[in-house]
Order: structure tokens, then sequence, then C-alpha cells
């Protein structure tokens, strides 16, 4: 998962409200439990010392904001919010097992990374003979449109008839096809790399769609999947694609999460170009040296981490982070905060373009939960 989606928050200095909140809509009075729920939080806020600016700016996008999905669907969102201003609203894949609220130096957006970090993004391509639509799939809520290509629309269909002339026409049809898939691809390509997805999945005409496979470049290839489901047609097959969807995004994050970690473990041992420091660290010491230093590229986080509360501090930079409070002031802040390691090792990683790994599996975790992939070193 790269962290992008977090940058807003990265660019501003707190105290940060975070809240995660149940929206889902399972009950005909939503918009009266959304008037609930905001009172709630707004109440949690205040008694954590929360401004009344910022307390009010999350009530109100909790309770003014329609429910997400359809009647009965089950839904969580994240608001992050400083200075009368909520910076960041992002949807969960599920409510949180528990609402909550903090108020805190750095924005408390771990829970947000594991809940999302499993979910690679997807470009997803509807192919038929004439054409593409491209939509995007991530965790923003929604499908974001990417694009499309149209290609030609005659001749396309072929006839029932053998004669000579018929035949010859059946072949300039097909020559269509194989032009239009070429199209296709060339513009799928394209899309993918300006969407930032992390895989495509071809949906729509069975002979099309494989044919604008075999046309794409070998590295594309390795992250393209099929589905029988969904087309260019509104509505076609929706359900059984979205399972697919889903099915796609979990599936490459394993394979993700699985070479990363390879990487990592290869990486803790002794260096094979000849330099004494591994490409690779684990433990709060290391992890904050790394990310004040910019030399993390990707971090690694096991779900509820043994050292993930432990105690950093922070100044109002991302980089401003160290082990010890006695540190801050050489970084050059002289009130420093105390933070949760996770959040702040977040923050930074985010803050320097790094990306970050959600590792579900204990038995492969780095010792206490967290990691990185270092960039460089010493």
């Amino acid at each position: 998962m790269q962290l992008s989606l977090l940058q807003p928050i990265t660019d501003r200095p707190g105290p940060w409200a975070s809240v995660y909140a149940d929206v889902s809509h399972t009950t005909e009075d939503a918009a009266k439990q959304r008037e609930l729920s905001a009172n709630d939080m707004a109440s949690r806020l205040t008694a954590l010392g929360a401004d009344r600016a910022t307390r009010d700016a999350v009530h109100e996008a909790l309770a003014a904001a329609p429910p997400r999905g359809e009647p009965g669907a089950r839904a969580g969102r994240a608001l992050f919010a400083t200075d009368g201003e909520v910076v960041l609203d992002a949807p969960l894949p599920g409510p949180p097992a528990a609402p909550f609220a903090t108020w805190s130096p750095v924005a408390r957006v771990a829970p947000l990374v594991e809940a999302t970090g499993g979910r690679s993004p997807c470009l997803v391509a509807f192919v038929d003979r004439t054409g593409a639509d491209f939509t995007l799939r991530d965790d923003t809520g929604g499908d974001q449109p990417a694009g499309g290509v149209e290609g030609e629309t005659w001749p396309v269909h072929r006839t029932a008839t053998a004669d000579w002339s018929e035949r010859h026409f059946q072949t300039k049809v097909e020559n269509t096809w194989e032009r239009n898939a070429g199209e296709i691809a060339r513009a799928a390509q394209e899309a993918y790399e300006n969407s930032g997805a992390a895989v495509l999945l071809l949906a729509g005409d069975p002979r099309e769609r494989r044919s604008v496979y075999d046309k794409l470049p070998k590295p594309l290839r390795s992250v393209t999947y099929e589905s029988e489901h969904g087309g260019r047609a509104p509505g076609a097959d929706s359900v059984r694609l979205e399972r697919d969807i889903a099915q796609v995004r979990a599936v490459h994050e394993r394979e993700r999460a699985a070479e990363v970690m390879g990487r990592f473990h290869a990486g803790e041992g002794p260096r094979t170009d000849g330099g004494g420091t591994p490409y690779a660290a684990s433990g709060v010491p290391a992890l904050v040296e790394a990310a004040r230093e910019h030399r993390i590229d990707t971090l690694l986080i096991a779900p509820h981490a043994a050292d993930a509360n432990r105690e950093v501090w922070v100044g109002p930079r991302a980089d401003q982070v160290a082990a010890r409070s006695s540190e801050v002031p050489y970084l050059g802040e002289v009130r420093p905060a105390s933070a949760r390691a996770d959040d702040a090792l977040l923050r930074a990683a985010a803050a320097s373009g790094a990306g970050t790994v959600v590792v579900r599996d204990p038995e492969d975790a780095p010792a206490g939960g967290l990691g990185a992939i270092l960039r460089w070193n010493h």
C-alpha cells in the first residue's frame, strides 16, 4: 500500500482528532442514527480536550454526510481533523469493532492502514470488440473513472454465410477485432501507469479480453487477471464481478506481502556487497533513526504489534521523531510531545514517499511487529 492517501495529514501539525465511526445503513432511521453517532464522538473529543472548532467539524461531517452503501450495508469511516477542519475522511471496508476517538499530537492512522492495507488498488477494464472503459477501485470509496478508448466500429460483426465474399468480409471483421484489441491494450497500459493501480482486471467479451491480455507488455501481464463476469453494459453481472475484484485484490496483496517479507528477511542478514549494515531494520530505536533520515522504503506493520504502542517523541514535522525525549531538541523542537510508535513511523514514512505492507501472518512478522526495508545505509 502506498501511503499517498495520508499526505494531507503529514503536511500539517496537530493536535489531531482521529475518529473511527460505524456508519452502517441497517435501519430506517439512518439520519437519527448518524446524529446519535456524531453526538457520541463529539462528546468523546470534548472529554479528551479537543478544541470546539475541531469537535464541531467532526460532528458536522458525521451528522450531515449520507450513509455509504445500500440499505443494510455495514460500513465504517475514519475521520482526521485539526484546527477546525476535517482534513481526511476515508471509508473503511467495514465498521470498526469498537468505534473510538482520540486527541493526540499525531493522527491515529495505524488502524486505517491495518484495515485497508490488504487491498491493492485495482484498475478494471471493461472491454468489448469496439473499445473499453476503465475504472479504478481503491480505498477512497466507489469507482473512479480512469478513461477509456474507442476503436473501429466497422466491420465488427461476422455473417453466417460461407461464400468467398463473405469469408473475405469475416477476415476483415477479425482484423478489426485485432486492431481494436491492440488499441485497448495500449490504452490499458497507459491507464494503469497513470492510475497508481497495483493490479489490472479484464472483464467483458471473452475473445476480446484474451486478445487484449496477449497484447499487453509482459510486466503488466504478470499482474493482470481476467473475469468472466461484467461488461461494458451497465449492471452486467455486477454482483459476481464485485467478488472477482475483491478476490484479485486480496490475492495480489498476499503475493506482494510474501515478496516483501522475503526481501526483509534477506536484508536482516549480512550484506553481500561488502558492507556490514543490513538493508532491513526492526525495533523502535532503529526504525526511528531510519525514519528521521528518510531511509524507509517500505514500512512493515503487523496488526496489534507489540511495539506499536511504544512511546516515541515527536515535533510538528514528520521527520522530527526520536526514541527519547532528550533527542528531539537536537532536531529543532524544544517542546516534544509523546506519541505512539506506529502512528509516528507511518507519518514519517508517508511524508518521505514510502510504502507499507500489513503483515497478517504473526509467524512471518518482524520482531515486535514493526520493521522496514531501507533505501540505503550509512
